[in-house]
Protein backbone atom coordinates (compact mmCIF):
# COMPACT_ATOMS: atom_id res chain seq x y z
CA UNK A 1 0.00 0.00 0.00
CA UNK A 2 1.16 3.53 -0.80
CA UNK A 3 2.62 5.05 2.42
CA UNK A 4 0.61 8.29 1.93
CA UNK A 5 -2.65 6.34 1.67
CA UNK A 6 -1.70 4.20 4.69
CA UNK A 7 -0.90 7.34 6.73
CA UNK A 8 -4.22 8.94 5.71
CA UNK A 9 -6.16 5.82 6.72
CA UNK A 10 -4.38 5.54 10.08
CA UNK A 11 -4.99 9.25 10.74
CA UNK A 12 -8.69 8.76 9.87
CA UNK A 13 -8.80 5.75 12.20
CA UNK A 14 -7.49 7.94 15.02
CA UNK A 15 -9.93 10.73 14.10
CA UNK A 16 -12.97 8.40 14.24
CA UNK A 17 -12.04 7.13 17.71
CA UNK A 18 -11.30 10.67 18.95
CA UNK A 19 -14.70 11.93 17.71
CA UNK A 20 -16.44 9.12 19.62
CA UNK A 21 -14.37 9.85 22.74
CA UNK A 22 -15.22 13.56 22.61
CA UNK A 23 -18.93 13.21 21.85
CA UNK A 24 -21.82 13.48 24.26
CA UNK A 25 -24.47 13.26 21.50
CA UNK A 26 -25.45 9.89 20.02
CA UNK A 27 -25.31 11.06 16.38
CA UNK A 28 -21.74 12.32 16.76
CA UNK A 29 -20.69 9.11 18.53
CA UNK A 30 -22.27 7.05 15.73
CA UNK A 31 -20.47 9.15 13.13
CA UNK A 32 -17.11 8.48 14.87
CA UNK A 33 -17.79 4.73 14.86
CA UNK A 34 -18.64 4.81 11.15
CA UNK A 35 -15.49 6.77 10.25
CA UNK A 36 -13.53 4.21 12.25
CA UNK A 37 -15.07 1.27 10.39
CA UNK A 38 -14.63 2.83 6.93
CA UNK A 39 -10.97 3.67 7.64
CA UNK A 40 -9.94 0.15 8.64
CA UNK A 41 -11.64 -1.64 5.73
CA UNK A 42 -8.95 -0.73 3.11
CA UNK A 43 -6.24 -1.73 5.62
CA UNK A 44 -7.91 -5.11 6.08
CA UNK A 45 -8.26 -5.83 2.36
CA UNK A 46 -4.85 -4.47 1.27
CA UNK A 47 -3.51 -8.00 0.60
CA UNK A 48 -5.66 -9.15 -2.30
CA UNK A 49 -6.26 -12.61 -0.94
CA UNK A 50 -9.62 -14.42 -0.74
CA UNK A 51 -9.24 -14.84 3.05
CA UNK A 52 -8.60 -11.12 3.57
CA UNK A 53 -11.54 -10.19 1.32
CA UNK A 54 -13.83 -12.61 3.18
CA UNK A 55 -12.69 -11.26 6.57
CA UNK A 56 -13.25 -7.67 5.42
CA UNK A 57 -16.75 -8.44 4.12
CA UNK A 58 -17.72 -10.19 7.37
CA UNK A 59 -16.32 -7.33 9.43
CA UNK A 60 -18.15 -4.69 7.37
CA UNK A 61 -21.51 -6.49 7.65
CA UNK A 62 -21.17 -7.00 11.42
CA UNK A 63 -20.10 -3.40 12.08
CA UNK A 64 -22.83 -2.00 9.81
CA UNK A 65 -25.45 -4.09 11.65
CA UNK A 66 -24.20 -2.87 15.04
CA UNK A 67 -24.05 0.77 13.88
CA UNK A 68 -27.59 0.59 12.48
CA UNK A 69 -28.82 -0.87 15.80
CA UNK A 70 -27.11 1.94 17.74
CA UNK A 71 -28.71 4.57 15.48
CA UNK A 72 -32.12 2.92 15.83
CA UNK A 73 -31.76 2.64 19.65
CA UNK A 74 -30.65 6.26 20.05
CA UNK A 75 -33.55 7.48 17.84
CA UNK A 76 -35.95 5.36 19.94
CA UNK A 77 -34.49 6.90 23.11
CA UNK A 78 -34.97 10.41 21.67
CA UNK A 79 -38.56 9.53 20.77
CA UNK A 80 -39.33 8.08 24.25
CA UNK A 81 -37.46 10.59 26.44
CA UNK A 82 -36.66 13.58 24.21
CA UNK A 83 -32.90 13.17 24.93
CA UNK A 84 -29.99 12.61 22.50
CA UNK A 85 -27.35 12.74 25.26
CA UNK A 86 -25.34 9.54 25.80
CA UNK A 87 -25.53 9.93 29.59
CA UNK A 88 -29.35 10.23 29.51
CA UNK A 89 -30.25 6.86 28.03
CA UNK A 90 -32.52 5.93 30.94
CA UNK A 91 -35.19 3.89 29.18
CA UNK A 92 -34.46 0.13 29.42
CA UNK A 93 -35.43 -0.72 25.80
CA UNK A 94 -32.92 1.55 23.93
CA UNK A 95 -30.29 1.01 26.68
CA UNK A 96 -30.45 -2.79 26.25
CA UNK A 97 -30.44 -2.54 22.43
CA UNK A 98 -27.40 -0.23 22.53
CA UNK A 99 -25.55 -2.49 24.99
CA UNK A 100 -26.12 -5.51 22.72
CA UNK A 101 -25.02 -3.55 19.64
CA UNK A 102 -21.80 -2.42 21.36
CA UNK A 103 -21.24 -6.01 22.54
CA UNK A 104 -21.54 -7.09 18.89
CA UNK A 105 -19.01 -4.43 17.87
CA UNK A 106 -16.57 -5.57 20.57
CA UNK A 107 -17.07 -9.29 19.94
CA UNK A 108 -18.46 -10.19 23.38
CA UNK A 109 -20.12 -13.59 23.73
CA UNK A 110 -22.67 -14.65 22.57
CA UNK A 111 -22.08 -12.21 19.63
CA UNK A 112 -18.45 -13.28 19.28
CA UNK A 113 -18.60 -15.68 16.33
CA UNK A 114 -17.26 -13.20 13.77
CA UNK A 115 -14.09 -12.21 15.69
CA UNK A 116 -11.89 -15.37 15.40
CA UNK A 117 -12.81 -15.81 11.72
CA UNK A 118 -12.11 -12.17 10.84
CA UNK A 119 -8.82 -12.07 12.76
CA UNK A 120 -7.66 -15.30 11.08
CA UNK A 121 -8.05 -13.69 7.65
CA UNK A 122 -5.86 -10.66 8.43
CA UNK A 123 -2.12 -10.12 8.68
CA UNK A 124 -0.69 -9.67 12.18
CA UNK A 125 -0.36 -5.88 12.14
CA UNK A 126 -3.94 -5.27 10.97
CA UNK A 127 -5.03 -7.91 13.49
CA UNK A 128 -3.23 -5.92 16.17
CA UNK A 129 -5.19 -2.75 15.25
CA UNK A 130 -8.45 -4.74 15.28
CA UNK A 131 -7.70 -6.28 18.70
CA UNK A 132 -6.56 -3.06 20.40
CA UNK A 133 -7.45 0.31 18.83
CA UNK A 134 -10.83 -0.81 17.45
CA UNK A 135 -12.00 -1.78 20.95
CA UNK A 136 -11.53 1.72 22.39
CA UNK A 137 -14.46 3.65 20.86
CA UNK A 138 -17.20 1.05 21.60
CA UNK A 139 -15.79 0.58 25.10
CA UNK A 140 -15.88 4.33 25.77
CA UNK A 141 -19.60 4.34 24.85
CA UNK A 142 -20.29 1.23 26.94
CA UNK A 143 -18.74 2.96 29.95
CA UNK A 144 -20.92 6.06 29.47
CA UNK A 145 -24.31 4.33 29.20
CA UNK A 146 -26.08 4.34 32.58
CA UNK A 147 -26.28 0.70 33.73
CA UNK A 148 -30.02 0.02 33.70
CA UNK A 149 -29.60 -3.73 33.33
CA UNK A 150 -26.90 -5.13 35.62
CA UNK A 151 -27.93 -8.77 35.01
CA UNK A 152 -27.29 -8.33 31.27
CA UNK A 153 -23.77 -6.98 31.87
CA UNK A 154 -22.90 -9.83 34.28
CA UNK A 155 -24.30 -12.36 31.79
CA UNK A 156 -22.26 -10.88 28.89
CA UNK A 157 -19.13 -10.80 31.06
CA UNK A 158 -19.44 -14.37 32.34
CA UNK A 159 -20.36 -15.77 28.91
CA UNK A 160 -17.33 -14.04 27.37
CA UNK A 161 -14.86 -15.32 29.99
CA UNK A 162 -16.15 -18.89 29.58
CA UNK A 163 -16.38 -18.80 25.75
CA UNK A 164 -12.98 -17.09 25.49
CA UNK A 165 -11.40 -19.92 27.49
CA UNK A 166 -13.39 -22.76 25.97
CA UNK A 167 -13.05 -21.68 22.34
CA UNK A 168 -9.27 -21.41 22.48
CA UNK A 169 -8.65 -24.92 23.83
CA UNK A 170 -8.90 -26.56 20.44
CA UNK A 171 -7.02 -24.00 18.31
CA UNK A 172 -3.58 -24.21 16.73
CA UNK A 173 -3.71 -20.87 14.86
CA UNK A 174 -2.15 -18.06 16.90
CA UNK A 175 -4.47 -15.36 15.53
CA UNK A 176 -7.56 -17.36 16.55
CA UNK A 177 -6.01 -17.95 19.98
CA UNK A 178 -5.48 -14.20 20.38
CA UNK A 179 -9.09 -13.59 19.28
CA UNK A 180 -10.40 -15.92 22.02
CA UNK A 181 -7.96 -14.30 24.45
CA UNK A 182 -9.47 -10.92 23.51
CA UNK A 183 -13.02 -12.22 24.13
CA UNK A 184 -12.04 -13.55 27.57
CA UNK A 185 -10.28 -10.33 28.62
CA UNK A 186 -13.20 -8.17 27.48
CA UNK A 187 -15.48 -10.43 29.53
CA UNK A 188 -13.48 -9.63 32.68
CA UNK A 189 -13.75 -5.90 31.95
CA UNK A 190 -17.52 -5.99 31.34
CA UNK A 191 -18.04 -8.09 34.49
CA UNK A 192 -16.78 -5.30 36.75
CA UNK A 193 -17.81 -2.30 34.60
CA UNK A 194 -20.94 -1.32 36.54
CA UNK A 195 -19.30 -1.74 39.97
CA UNK A 196 -15.94 -0.06 39.42
CA UNK A 197 -15.23 1.64 36.05
CA UNK A 198 -11.67 2.51 37.19
CA UNK A 199 -10.85 -1.21 37.39
CA UNK A 200 -12.24 -1.68 33.89
CA UNK A 201 -9.93 1.08 32.63
CA UNK A 202 -6.94 -0.55 34.36
CA UNK A 203 -7.84 -3.97 32.88
CA UNK A 204 -8.24 -2.40 29.41
CA UNK A 205 -4.84 -0.68 29.59
CA UNK A 206 -3.03 -3.85 30.71
CA UNK A 207 -4.85 -5.86 28.01
CA UNK A 208 -3.72 -3.37 25.32
CA UNK A 209 -0.08 -3.54 26.42
CA UNK A 210 0.02 -7.36 26.68
CA UNK A 211 -1.82 -7.92 23.38
CA UNK A 212 0.50 -5.47 21.61
CA UNK A 213 3.51 -7.43 22.94
CA UNK A 214 2.03 -10.77 21.84
CA UNK A 215 1.25 -9.61 18.28
CA UNK A 216 4.67 -7.98 17.82
CA UNK A 217 6.47 -11.13 19.05
CA UNK A 218 4.56 -13.24 16.51
CA UNK A 219 5.24 -10.67 13.80
CA UNK A 220 9.02 -10.67 14.43
CA UNK A 221 9.01 -14.48 14.49
CA UNK A 222 6.72 -14.63 11.41
CA UNK A 223 4.62 -17.16 13.35
CA UNK A 224 0.97 -17.81 12.56
CA UNK A 225 0.47 -21.22 14.18
CA UNK A 226 1.70 -22.94 17.34
CA UNK A 227 4.06 -25.40 15.61
CA UNK A 228 6.19 -22.58 14.13
CA UNK A 229 6.91 -21.39 17.69
CA UNK A 230 8.92 -24.60 18.22
CA UNK A 231 11.75 -23.30 16.03
CA UNK A 232 11.69 -19.70 17.28
CA UNK A 233 14.71 -20.41 19.55
CA UNK A 234 16.83 -20.83 16.42
CA UNK A 235 15.74 -17.49 14.92
CA UNK A 236 15.75 -15.28 18.02
CA UNK A 237 16.75 -16.88 21.35
CA UNK A 238 15.84 -13.74 23.36
CA UNK A 239 12.34 -13.72 21.86
CA UNK A 240 11.92 -17.43 22.61
CA UNK A 241 12.59 -16.55 26.27
CA UNK A 242 10.24 -13.56 26.22
CA UNK A 243 7.28 -15.31 24.53
CA UNK A 244 6.34 -17.66 27.42
CA UNK A 245 6.55 -14.78 29.91
CA UNK A 246 4.20 -12.60 27.83
CA UNK A 247 1.78 -15.54 27.45
CA UNK A 248 1.80 -16.17 31.22
CA UNK A 249 1.15 -12.47 31.81
CA UNK A 250 -1.86 -12.70 29.45
CA UNK A 251 -2.96 -15.72 31.49
CA UNK A 252 -2.82 -13.61 34.67
CA UNK A 253 -0.11 -15.36 36.67
CA UNK A 254 1.73 -13.51 39.46
CA UNK A 255 4.21 -11.79 39.68
CA UNK A 256 3.52 -10.50 36.13
CA UNK A 257 1.46 -7.42 35.17
CA UNK A 258 -1.56 -9.44 33.95
CA UNK A 259 -2.23 -10.67 37.50
CA UNK A 260 -3.17 -7.19 38.82
CA UNK A 261 -6.50 -6.61 37.00
CA UNK A 262 -7.75 -10.19 37.58
CA UNK A 263 -6.88 -10.01 41.27
CA UNK A 264 -8.58 -6.63 41.74
CA UNK A 265 -11.67 -7.65 39.74
CA UNK A 266 -12.12 -10.82 41.82
CA UNK A 267 -11.72 -8.70 44.97
CA UNK A 268 -14.35 -6.21 43.74
CA UNK A 269 -16.83 -8.97 42.82
CA UNK A 270 -16.41 -10.46 46.31
CA UNK A 271 -17.00 -7.02 47.87
CA UNK A 272 -20.22 -6.71 45.85
CA UNK A 273 -21.37 -10.03 47.38
CA UNK A 274 -21.08 -11.95 44.11
CA UNK A 275 -18.80 -14.82 45.20
CA UNK A 276 -20.35 -17.24 42.68
CA UNK A 277 -19.55 -14.90 39.76
CA UNK A 278 -15.99 -14.45 41.07
CA UNK A 279 -15.53 -18.24 41.32
CA UNK A 280 -16.89 -18.87 37.81
CA UNK A 281 -14.67 -16.12 36.34
CA UNK A 282 -11.59 -17.55 38.12
CA UNK A 283 -12.38 -21.05 36.82
CA UNK A 284 -12.87 -19.68 33.29
CA UNK A 285 -9.43 -18.02 33.58
CA UNK A 286 -7.95 -21.52 34.06
CA UNK A 287 -9.34 -22.54 30.66
CA UNK A 288 -7.56 -19.57 29.06
CA UNK A 289 -4.38 -20.38 30.97
CA UNK A 290 -4.32 -23.86 29.41
CA UNK A 291 -3.94 -22.59 25.84
CA UNK A 292 -1.38 -19.96 26.89
CA UNK A 293 0.60 -22.81 28.50
CA UNK A 294 0.42 -24.74 25.21
CA UNK A 295 2.17 -21.84 23.48
CA UNK A 296 4.71 -21.65 26.36
CA UNK A 297 5.40 -25.37 26.10
CA UNK A 298 5.91 -25.23 22.32
CA UNK A 299 8.11 -22.11 22.49
CA UNK A 300 10.26 -23.05 25.49
CA UNK A 301 10.23 -26.81 26.11
CA UNK A 302 10.40 -28.47 22.69
CA UNK A 303 13.92 -27.35 21.74
CA UNK A 304 17.05 -29.57 21.75
CA UNK A 305 17.73 -32.28 22.90
CA UNK A 306 14.13 -33.13 21.88
CA UNK A 307 13.64 -34.33 18.32
CA UNK A 308 11.82 -31.84 16.09
CA UNK A 309 9.93 -32.73 12.93
CA UNK A 310 10.30 -29.29 11.36
CA UNK A 311 13.53 -27.82 10.04
CA UNK A 312 15.31 -25.16 12.09
CA UNK A 313 15.39 -21.83 10.21
CA UNK A 314 18.45 -19.67 9.58
CA UNK A 315 19.28 -17.17 12.28
CA UNK A 316 19.25 -13.97 10.25
CA UNK A 317 19.46 -10.39 11.48
CA UNK A 318 15.98 -8.87 11.71
CA UNK A 319 15.40 -5.44 10.19
CA UNK A 320 12.14 -4.96 12.07
CA UNK A 321 11.84 -2.28 14.72
CA UNK A 322 12.20 -3.95 18.14
CA UNK A 323 12.12 -0.89 20.44
CA UNK A 324 8.28 -0.87 20.78
CA UNK A 325 8.43 -4.55 21.77
CA UNK A 326 11.14 -3.85 24.36
CA UNK A 327 8.98 -1.15 25.99
CA UNK A 328 5.67 -3.06 25.84
CA UNK A 329 7.24 -6.35 27.01
CA UNK A 330 8.79 -4.59 30.00
CA UNK A 331 5.37 -3.12 30.82
CA UNK A 332 3.71 -6.54 30.33
CA UNK A 333 6.03 -8.22 32.82
CA UNK A 334 7.14 -5.71 35.45
CA UNK A 335 4.28 -3.38 36.39
CA UNK A 336 2.59 -5.43 39.16
CA UNK A 337 4.32 -3.44 41.99
CA UNK A 338 2.90 -0.21 40.48
CA UNK A 339 -0.73 -1.36 40.85
CA UNK A 340 -1.48 0.97 43.84
CA UNK A 341 -0.04 3.92 41.89
CA UNK A 342 -2.19 3.07 38.84
CA UNK A 343 -5.32 2.82 41.01
CA UNK A 344 -4.52 6.18 42.64
CA UNK A 345 -4.09 7.80 39.20
CA UNK A 346 -7.36 6.30 37.90
CA UNK A 347 -9.38 7.18 41.02
CA UNK A 348 -12.24 9.64 40.32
Amino acid sequence: MNPHIAATLIFTLGLGTTITFASSHWLLAWMGLEINTLAIIPLMSQHHHPRATEATTKYFLIQATAAATILFASATNAWLTGEWEIQHMKHPLPATATTMALALKLGLAPMHFWLPEVLQGLDLMTGLILSTWQKLAPFALLMQIPSTNSELMILLGLASTVVGGWGGLNQTQLRKLLAYSSIAHLGWMVLVLQFNPQLTTLALLTYLVMTFSAFVVFKINSSTNISTMATSWAKAPALATLTPLIMLSLGGLPPLTGFAPKWLILQELTKQELPLMATLAALAALLSLFFYLRICYTAALTGPPNTLTNTAPWRLLTHQLTLPLAISASASLLLLPFTPTALALLAP
